[in-house]
């Protein structure tokens, strides 16, 4: 019998993170010494198509057998891993408790009151945990606590507990994958204020997952169906080339610094695949905007001071200007082995590719 989903903020002794994407598996292996963290092992292996749909694990078996076999390649032998699920099928919330609680009234408040209240799905169905942030005195004078909220689907985190179960081993730690990337730019993250938010921009394969992050912890998240995919069909049909998964035809790519009104610029002129991929960001740059502006509407003082562009399309050549072209914010591309000081192949590893190891390098440092 798999044991339920209820260590998400717990702590492990073990030093392998796993990560599970539609177009691949990740393994990693760090290890801890006195400079700082060390890259043991880190190995990649493509996913066929239907393997993981639309967020979900469709053949648990054809998974299992890939775990097995980056684990091989990578030579690691390891029983217990840690692992995260996509933010679209999550809840990340940050509420008011009033401080007056004990720990057990605190639970179960939060678990079986509080939670129900923003879950779109019945509260049975739902894998929940939480974590005490910090206290606070509201505008009428109580104390109160802050609780970060976090939810998924049961059938999800049942999967992946399956799936990890086939392939011999236990997930000691099954998080929110927008977590294990707020772990590694987190040095980043610590230049900003109160009143300063910083957005994550992750980029995967067939959605964008948005959040809005304030003093590290997640404030509001969302997941848009454009991903690096949808960019590739795009380019692929202006082109009239064969569709593919693989992703080396938009890698090659360089997006235009200031395209002007309507996406036209001398480029796309001729080059209709430059003007279809154009498409593509402008939509995914407008629902950026529209998330953005949702969030500061109902918070007062507070302005973002910079976005954050991760995942296998955070790495776009020049993305991150055309980005504060659109929305005029200040606008980077994450280098997740930069920002840990890793000493790697610069040719194994180059910039445009490393935007996409930030949540597979943020599951490692979980267990060291």
């Amino acid at each position: 019998m798999v044991k339920s989903f209820n260590n998400l903020f717990g702590k492990s002794n073990t030093r392998v993170g796993i990560e599970l994407a539609p177009e691949r598996v990740n393994v990693v292996q760090l290890r801890k010494q006195r400079q700082g963290l060390k890259l043991e092992s880190l190995t990649s292996l493509p996913v066929p198509e239907g393997v993981i749909v639309d967020g979900q694990i469709i053949d648990i078996s054809t998974m299992a057998e890939l775990i097995q076999q980056a684990l091989a390649e990578s030579k690691i032998k390891a029983t217990r891993v840690a692992t995260g699920v996509p933010g679209r099928d999550s809840i990340v919330r940050v509420i008011p408790i009033p401080a007056e609680l004990d720990d057990k009234e605190l639970r179960e408040m939060v678990l079986n009151h509080e939670a129900g209240l923003y879950l779109p799905y019945p509260r049975e169905e739902a894998d929940v945990d939480y974590q005490k942030l910090g206290y606070f005195v509201d505008e009428d004078g109580i104390e109160k606590v802050q609780v970060l909220l976090v939810a998924t689907r049961k059938e999800v985190t049942d999967t992946y507990l399956n799936t990890f179960e086939q392939a011999g081993l236990q997930i000691d730690i099954l998080e929110i994958n927008s977590f294990a990337l707020i772990r590694t730019i987190r040095d980043q993250l610590r230049q900003f204020g109160l009143q300063e938010a910083a957005v994550l921009v992750d980029i995967e394969f067939d959605s964008t997952e948005i959040a809005i992050v304030i003093n590290g912890v997640p404030q509001f998240s969302r997941s848009v169906p454009i991903g690096t995919y949808q960019m590739q069909m795009a380019l692929c049909r202006a082109m009239s080339l064969p569709t593919s998964r693989d992703m080396e035809l938009l890698q090659g790519m360089v997006i235009p610094t200031n395209p002007m009104d309507g996406g036209q610029t001398g480029v796309t002129d001729v080059n209709p695949g430059m003007a279809a991929l154009l498409r593509v960001l402008g939509e995914l740059a407008d629902e950026l905007r529209r998330s953005i502006d949702f969030y500061l509407n109902q918070s007062e003082n507070l302005e973002v001071a910079q976005i954050f562009l991760a995942g296998p399309g955070g790495g776009l050549q020049q993305l991150d200007e055309f980005v504060t072209q659109r929305l005029g914010l200040p606008t980077t591309q994450i280098d997740p082995i930069g920002a840990l000081s890793l000493q790697v192949d610069e040719e194994k590893y180059p910039l445009a590719q490393r935007s996409g190891l930030g949540i597979i390098l943020g599951l490692g440092m979980r267990e060291v």
